[in-house]
């Protein structure tokens, strides 16, 4: 990569990072602030899934604005709907403005994430969109690192300090980009005239797409990784009597080792074995992970699955979105907008019935897990395009 392009991407993995680290610091108060609110798994599989509902309805839309009014103006207004989100959940102790914090920041990711991925296939090339997509991965995963640190320590001055800080940050992250960022969108992409199509039939429209079956693979890993995290706090909690500081040193260790795969390991394995094989390979280690979450005996034994399945997901991401990318070719505006729809779909899905089935059995979102990523690893064993790119 030349410098301009490293530059690009390291102003790219910066408002990534602000964007994911706000939101990790409340990760590590949640069981607690849930349960000083008398709420329990629904309501956290809820808080994800609205979230992912409201990204999943803009997601197509945002896609096409991304590609019509440009990469940049759809950054900064999704990074200022996330900033915004927060400071509506600082400011309120109700469970239903709750919902509404999450609503707003859905929305502010849908406009966020198809922006950033599409300016990554701007100014990379095809032999480059592994390792570009993989630097903002890595930039997810150390957010993820940082950001629930950070809000274990500050949970010592109370629940609500977190979500405080992650509204600040937010607003940094809104005027770094507004400073630092230039636009990316080639001169030559355009988006028809008229109407944005329904929700509904833009979905329909990508069935025809050659990344189809990619998209599915996204949804259903998504559905599998979404309902083990949005129950991971109340479990270790309830099981283990998990503090916040306990919470926060598991999400920072696993997203460490996230951060190491994605910037030394996914580049070199893809170039070995392509985007196929590491894509089967990985599914199976992350179902084989939630295999092990069924047996788990000791926080210590979960803390090894959770690294085992967060190392299989940080080498997933950024493949699935390499295959999607090459696939897409002109249009990845509206590709990567299909990624974060289909990506919602599961994360819909995933946490509101994990939800459900913890409330009723603690064990029983990691056998919901299990059962879609087994099926979801013999789908991709089975799909025929994959010879394609292997």
């Amino acid at each position: 990569m030349t410098n301009d392009q490293r530059k690009k991407l390291f102003v790219l993995m910066i408002n990534m990072f602000i964007a994911i680290g706000s939101f990790g610091i409340i990760i590590p108060i949640l069981p607690a602030y849930l349960k000083s609110i008398d709420q329990g798994g629904i309501a956290a599989g809820l808080m994800i899934s609205i979230f992912a509902g409201a990204q999943l309805v803009m997601s197509p839309i945002a896609g096409k604005w991304a590609d019509k009014y440009g990469r940049r103006i759809m950054i900064i207004a999704g990074l200022s709907g996330l900033a915004l989100s927060m400071f509506v959940f600082y400011f309120s102790d109700s469970i239903g403005i709750l919902y509404v914090s999450r609503v707003i920041g859905g929305v502010g990711a849908a406009l966020l994430v198809p922006a950033i991925f599409a300016y990554v296939a701007d100014i990379t090339s095809m032999d480059q969109r592994a390792k570009g997509n993989s630097l903002i991965s890595a930039a997810m995963s150390l957010g993820i690192v940082v950001g629930p640190g950070i809000g274990g320590f500050l949970a010592e001055y109370g629940l609500k300090m977190p979500l405080l800080v992650s509204a600040l940050v937010g607003v940094v992250a809104v005027i770094f980009s507004t400073l630092v960022l230039k636009e990316s969108k080639p001169a030559d992409v355009s988006v028809p005239e008229g109407k944005s199509e329904p929700m509904v039939k833009e979905i329909a429209q990508s069935f025809k797409k050659p990344y189809f079956i990619p998209l599915v693979i996204t949804l259903v890993m998504s559905f599998g990784l979404l309902a083990y995290e949005s129950v991971l706090g109340l479990f270790v909690d309830d099981q283990f009597v998990a503090s916040p500081q306990d919470i926060a040193w598991m999400i920072t260790g696993t997203g460490i080792v996230s951060v190491i795969i994605q910037l030394f390991v996914v580049d070199k394995v893809v170039r070995r074995f392509g985007e196929a094989n590491v894509l089967r390979i990985f599914l199976g280690v992350a179902a084989f992970g939630f295999l092990l979450s069924i047996l788990v005996s000791s926080y210590a034994f979960f803390f090894v699955i959770t690294m085992i399945i967060f190392l299989s997901t940080s080498i997933l991401r950024p493949v699935l979105t390499t295959l999607i990318s090459k696939l897409a070719g002109n249009e990845q505006g509206f590709a990567m907008g299909m990624n974060n729809a289909y990506m919602s779909i599961g994360n819909v899905l995933g946490p509101l019935l994990a939800g459900i089935l913890y409330d009723v059995n603690i064990i029983y979102p990691f056998i919901l897990g299990l059962v879609v990523l087994v099926a979801t690893t013999i789908g991709s064993i089975l799909w025929k395009g994959t010879k394609k790119i292997a």
